[in-house]
């Protein structure tokens, strides 16, 4: 069946899996914040480190989309300290910052996605995450990647997370596609990405990670770079 659409998972896939502390990240939030309430700079980088990996626990039973501003109230909360706007959103941007430097699209990506446009087939990003979208699309751009992607869907816009139904239905929809076979996920992993693509009916490409969780699903292909996509795309769209 010919191939409409191909959306693309964001980190992992188009950009390098980052191996970074949680703790790290947060630090230059928790020195901002620390001023503001009665723990020290480490005790709370400790804390918002626990609360997000806690978040992205409970997101993997129940698929509940979270936001970054959650993440601090959640601390704030734990912590019984109520922390003012102003100072939230201050602290949200130095822990984005801390980011930049670990976020690296792959060399191939802008071919890859030129060459899927060439063919006249449309692009999109899905992407589980409680960074806002402007973040996203700030490195995006960075890269030379947006005008690439034709459409781009930030869970952190939406209730569900993948691998929720309604997160590929919202991912479909951006890139007008009606039949979900006519589309193809390409993601790294097993079960957010092809598990997920798959329950709704679209065909899903891993992209191997080891450092994800393992889960037994059957992708419908492999590519272990994503140059490898085209000649994959290729052979579905001749029927093969």
């Amino acid at each position: 069946m010919p191939v409409e659409a191909v959306i693309f998972d964001w980190g992992g896939t188009l950009s390098n899996w980052a191996l970074v502390e949680f703790s790290e990240v947060w630090r230059m939030a928790a020195r901002h914040l620390a001023p503001h309430m009665a723990q020290t700079e480490d005790e709370l980088a400790a804390r918002l480190a626990q609360v997000e990996t806690d978040a992205w626990a409970q997101m993997d039973q129940d698929q509940r989309a979270f936001t970054f501003r959650e993440l601090v109230n959640r601390a704030s909360s734990a912590l019984g300290v109520d922390v003012a706007d102003a100072i939230v959103e201050e602290a949200s941007d130095h822990y984005l910052e801390s980011w930049v430097p670990h976020i690296e699209h792959f060399p191939d990506a802008a071919h890859t996605l030129a060459e899927l446009q060439r063919r006249g087939i449309r692009t999109g990003l899905l992407s589980n995450t409680h960074w806002p979208a402007d973040f996203h699309e700030r490195m995006l751009e960075r890269d030379g990647l947006a005008h690439l992607l034709d459409a781009r869907v930030y869970t952190s816009d939406l209730e569900y997370t993948k691998p929720h139904p309604s997160a590929f239905e919202a991912a479909l929809a951006s890139v007008g596609v009606t039949d979900p076979s006519r589309a193809v996920y390409v993601g790294d992993r097993p079960y957010d990405d092809i598990f997920g693509a798959q329950r709704v009916g679209m065909r899903a490409v891993l992209r191997p990670n080891a450092h994800v969780p393992a889960f037994d699903v059957t992708p419908d292909g492999h590519a272990e770079h994503l140059s490898d996509l085209l000649p994959l795309i290729e052979r579905w769209q001749n029927g093969a």
